[in-house]
């Protein structure tokens, strides 16, 4: 019997390496060349970028649960926070997925620049708040109105400076992160957008009935937000205020899986693209009855490590800047053969771009 495991192994291999082909049909612009790497011990998956507001930094968030800060003076990493009070078993050089749900997985994080508190996104434990000193992250209120949310996916995060107000992604209500791409397989429709405020505590649901909700980013008046819808490859924009208050609208389509969404201080929103929607996968995304019976057959986490191994390997980073009206103002691309197969954030400070990943041990580096 020990050839099923590997049978499902097999057939979940070459189903991804079907749908995971280039197929973008056009070269885009902004090759990127050289990239700096800053590279991280015994963990992976920098997936969210954030500076202190007095310039410190970068910190991360990674696979162990903890986050991390970088001393540019020392050129080394050193332990800032964890999200997690139980870290048995935790750091160290394995598979941090296994335990993800015990150690935490932070995703998405951001500073409070008046306070310089940073708020995290963990993917098990909600919502979380790390003082100025660090250490352990303290959960934020979890009650909702009209009823409580259990957080069984939280994603990204940003944060309205003038009033404090969070705004976040909860991704899935049925599946876990470290069983990501069964949201996307399935057609998984239980995600949301909620506003946390600060005076009240209160955390409100603002949309419903999303697929796969990730990056959040406000706009620069704060009158509307973005947010990448990742199933359905797109770009929503949602009204906060203005008389278009509550109206939500498509900004951006995609030739690909956005991840996490930063503003530019040029102007507009870097999208991070995770991967390339191929025809074979619009397909199959079209049918979830096809995705469904693909879970069915084979155990969910086989289908996920074995998405993440391959997208090591025929991936390759993307990045797109749009304007706030969804028009795209540049395209990066990593030179193939890079070592950052794909990126799941940009953020832009001082002319250089520091892109974070899911799976990668480092942080990448391009100066603009």
């Amino acid at each position: 019997m020990a050839s099923k495991p590997f049978i499902a192994l097999a057939t979940t291999v070459f189903f991804f390496s079907l749908i995971a082909v280039n197929h973008f049909g056009k070269s885009f612009q902004g090759k990127l060349g050289e990239m700096e790497v800053v590279p991280i011990t015994d963990a992976v998956g920098p997936e969210s970028v954030a500076f202190h507001p007095l310039g410190d930094g970068p910190y991360v968030g990674i696979s162990d649960g903890r986050i991390i800060k970088w001393q540019p003076n020392e050129h080394r990493w050193i332990s800032f926070g964890i999200t997690s009070p139980n870290r048995e078993g935790c750091e160290g050089k394995h598979d941090h997925e296994t335990r993800e749900h015990i150690c935490g997985r932070p995703l998405g994080i951001c500073f409070h620049e008046t306070t310089g508190d940073l708020y995290i996104a963990d993917a098990y434990m909600g919502l979380l708040k790390l003082g100025p000193a660090g250490g352990l992250a303290t959960p934020i209120p979890t009650h909702a109105q009209p009823q409580p949310i259990p957080f069984t996916f939280t994603n990204s995060l940003d944060i309205n400076q003038s009033d404090g107000s969070i705004y976040f992604s909860h991704t899935s209500s049925l599946y876990h992160r470290r069983n990501h791409i069964a949201v996307v397989l399935s057609g998984d429709k239980t995600g949301m957008l909620l506003k946390y405020e600060q005076e009240s505590k209160q955390i409100t649901v603002l949309l419903t009935n999303l697929s796969f909700p990730n990056g959040v980013a406000l706009s620069k008046d704060g009158s509307f937000l973005v947010f990448a819808e990742t199933t359905k490859c797109r770009i929503l924009r949602y009204w906060l205020s203005t008389p278009k208050a509550g109206n939500l609208e498509t900004l951006a389509q995609l030739p690909g899986f956005p991840d996490n969404i930063k503003r530019s201080p040029r102007g507009g929103f870097w999208v991070a693209i995770h991967s390339r929607r191929c025809k074979v996968l619009s397909w199959i995304l079209s049918y979830s009855k096809l995705g469904n019976a693909l879970i069915w057959v084979l155990p969910v986490d086989v289908i996920t490590k074995a998405y993440s191994v391959m997208s090591k390997y025929l991936g390759s980073g993307l990045a797109m800047r749009i304007s706030e009206e969804g028009v795209i103002l540049e395209t990066l691309e990593l030179e193939s053969g890079n070592k950052m197969s794909s990126i799941s954030e940009v953020q832009e400070k001082d002319d250089h771009l520091w892109m974070g990943s899911i799976n990668m041990p480092f942080l990448g580096v391009y100066r603009l």
